[in-house]
């Protein structure tokens, strides 16, 4: 009988092994492991800390049992059942800057795969934290509010993927992370008011970008010429410039002489909101869709919170947290490209092919998407699998 590739397989195929390879090889990921066949390379530390995130899995002690419970499924995985304290090992001293080189890389593949010719670029920009209270966490530095880590993403909204991320301490402010991204002309970048920077603003511009945000209620409103407001919501549309040509402190606006525009929107039982742009083609209704828009990267982080090991971590270690976060995005962009490839003809969302992964991760994925199937006998479905 032909041997039939597992669905944690399956999902594992887009992650070329020469890919992961120049990874490792980069930041010397496997220094000191030795070249015995049992030895706990990157490569395998890799698919077990994605086996955990597809499986579920909350402890060291559930992932060595989980892999000792399919012995037979690990061969054509290079994989072997490890030792819990193999695994802590690994987690402390294995490069996580492997598995984040890693997972930017696969960004780019993902995003050559999934973009649809001719649409307009859209980028959500937006960041979470990530809470680490308990005190073995003596690394994590704190904000006002809480000692951890945060998550800078810049998401497609249309492709449903992060094109950019970054982890961060917590005290990293969001318009310090904005400042590091590189912009790509006529794309378009949507934020809140948390980026706020009058240069950055400029820079954005500049690079021949738009940018559509949140104005601040004390903005420095100056030139104001209105424009007709067109749409239903929309009580307002003037032209304008902002903020002071030398603001306190010493610095120079570089904002002060660009033309920008700022559309109020109507909200039922909230406080118009108050949007800045300096895109001046697209219709007032238009802009405020695409700040609209903004609450899919909220969905993002959500989904990921929710479905994926990203609040509680099995290391203490900077190391080991980092790992297990870069470990969670690679899991969501593998997920986001077996379910627009292979589970394509599965009408379900993401959680409920995630769902069937949980309980089919060592035998062949079913896109069935009836609720009641008829059952039938192993050796009738393997026939029917090799027909096909």
């Amino acid at each position: 009988m032909p041997h039939l590739p597992s669905t944690f397989r399956r999902l594992l195929e887009p992650l070329d092994r020469r890919l992961v390879s120049a990874m490792v090889e980069r930041h010397d990921g496997n220094h000191g492991v030795g070249n015995r066949p049992s030895a706990w390379t990157c490569q395998r530390h890799l698919k077990t800390l994605l086996f955990a995130q597809f499986a579920g899995l909350n402890s060291l002690r559930e992932i060595e049992q989980g892999l000792a419970a399919q012995p037979h499924a690990l061969y054509h995985l290079d994989l072997h059942a490890p030792r819990r304290s193999t695994l802590s090992d690994a987690l402390a001293k294995r490069p996580c800057d492997v598995f984040r080189d890693l997972c930017g890389k696969f960004i780019g593949i993902l995003g050559r795969s999934l973009r649809a010719e001719g649409e307009a670029v859209i980028r959500l920009l937006d960041s979470s934290p990530i809470p680490l209270r308990d005190k073995r966490f003596t690394w994590a530095q704190a904000d006002p509010r809480y000692p951890g880590l945060k998550l800078h993403v810049l998401h497609d909204p249309r492709a449903v993927h992060p094109v950019h991320f970054a982890v961060t301490a917590a005290n990293v402010s969001d318009v310090r992370q904005g400042r590091t991204l590189t912009l790509h002309a006529g794309s378009t970048y949507v934020f809140d008011k948390g980026y706020t920077d009058y240069n950055w603003w400029h820079d954005i511009a500049q690079a021949g970008a738009f940018f559509v945000t949140r104005l601040k209620s004390n903005a420095h409103r100056r030139l104001v010429r209105p424009r007709a407001a067109v749409g239903e919501a929309i009580l307002a549309d003037t032209s304008l410039r902002i903020g002071h040509r030398k603001p306190r402190g010493g610095a120079t606006n570089a904002l002060y002489d660009t033309d920008l525009r700022e559309v109020v929107v109507a909200r039922a039982g909230k406080a118009p909101l108050h949007l800045v742009t300096n895109d001046h083609s697209r219709s007032a209704e238009e802009i405020a869709a695409l700040y609209k828009e903004r609450w899919q990267i909220e969905l993002f982080f959500k989904w990921i919170k929710q479905n994926l090991k990203i609040k509680a971590f099995i290391g203490r270690s900077e190391n080991a947290v980092k790992t297990q976060i870069y470990i969670a995005i690679l899991a969501f962009l593998l997920l986001r490209l077996f379910h627009t490839t292979f589970a394509s003809s599965h009408h379900g969302s993401a959680k409920d092919v995630l769902a069937r992964l949980k309980v089919a991760l060592f035998s062949t994925f079913i896109l069935n998407t009836q609720r009641r199937q008829r059952t039938s006998h192993p050796d009738q479905l393997n026939l029917t699998l090799q027909n096909v």
